[in-house]
């Protein structure tokens, strides 16, 4: 099966309109993206980010004819920027699999190896985790986490209790648990993280020593080791909980920080009774690395 993908560049005011439109027309999906470069690294919880120069991007069925809808919507959005407009036909595809291709085996700490079903590897002394594309964000390919997982690897885990604050996929926690932890608690404001999470430890036969909830569902005392890998902002305003979770002499490791960011979200853990290390960083980003007096 074909689609019909129409795009245009509008403003933030208009983006939503439009959306709106597109839907109304029969779009099946309408997404956004930086028309610019104008990255946005953190918007606030529950806001979808509109750009000032956004191109909207509907994908219609292919017997929807993209003239009309163009001539629709410059109707009904007479005055409105409107401009750059794209239209080409999408051929159907196995999107997963077709992303999985750019997805290769990557090794952290010379330990550790996260792969895509099909390219495991098997080597005296190596870990291996396998890992596909979900429905919650982490893979390892992204400096943040790349940085969790190269610490982890590093690191004698066995026996010991984990925590992965913002689990997304699971990753960093099933990883724990194929280094030797003991358990691993996952906790993540999307139930989608969960699902990922639940699939991803009975992919890699951990499912019986990991559990995860929705933080107002979590109960969990505290760790040995701690992992946050979120956003500066929320682990500003969330350092208070996330510290309370390291026992004396634990370890907490901070992500989701950009290199600029560093100072404040130390400043906060420093706050509440722990010792950070000086930042390691990797192109923008950059990991904190804490503990708690024991």
């Amino acid at each position: 099966m074909a689609w019909h993908q129409l795009s245009v560049v509008t403003d933030e005011q208009t983006a939503p309109e439009l959306s709106d439109f597109f839907s109304e027309l029969g779009a099946v999906s309408v997404t956004y993206s930086d028309a610019e470069d104008e990255p946005v690294y953190e918007p606030a919880i529950d806001q979808t980010q509109i750009w000032s120069n956004t191109r909207v991007t509907a994908l219609f069925e292919l017997d929807a004819d993209p003239d009309v809808v163009q001539t629709l919507v410059a109707n009904q959005f007479i005055g409105q920027p409107l401009r750059q407009w794209q239209v080409e036909v999408i051929q159907d595809q196995a999107w997963e699999r077709a992303w999985m291709e750019h997805f290769q085996p990557m090794q952290f700490a010379g330990k550790l190896w996260v792969c895509p079903s099909g390219q495991e590897v098997h080597e005296s002394g190596q870990v291996c985790m396998t890992l596909d594309p979900g429905l919650a964000f982490g893979t390892g390919t992204h400096p943040t986490t790349a940085l969790c997982l190269e610490w982890l690897a590093g690191h004698d885990l066995t026996g010991k209790v984990m925590i992965d604050y913002g689990c997304g996929s699971g990753i960093l926690a099933v990883a724990a648990l194929l280094l030797g932890a003991e358990h691993a608690h996952g906790v993540d404001i999307d139930p989608q993280a969960l699902t990922a999470t639940q699939y991803n430890a009975e992919k890699n036969q951990v499912l019986g020593r990991i559990s995860y909830c929705l933080p107002e569902q979590f109960r969990v005392a505290d760790a040995d080791v701690v992992v946050a890998n979120i956003l500066a902002k929320p682990l500003i305003e969330l350092s208070a909980t996330i510290a309370s979770l390291v026992r004396p002499g634990g370890q907490l490791i901070l992500s989701g920080i950009l290199n600029e960011q560093a100072q404040a979200v130390a400043d906060a853990y420093r706050a509440q009774g722990l010792r950070v290390a000086e930042p390691v960083s990797q192109e923008d980003w950059c990991r904190l690395d804490a503990e708690r007096p024991a």
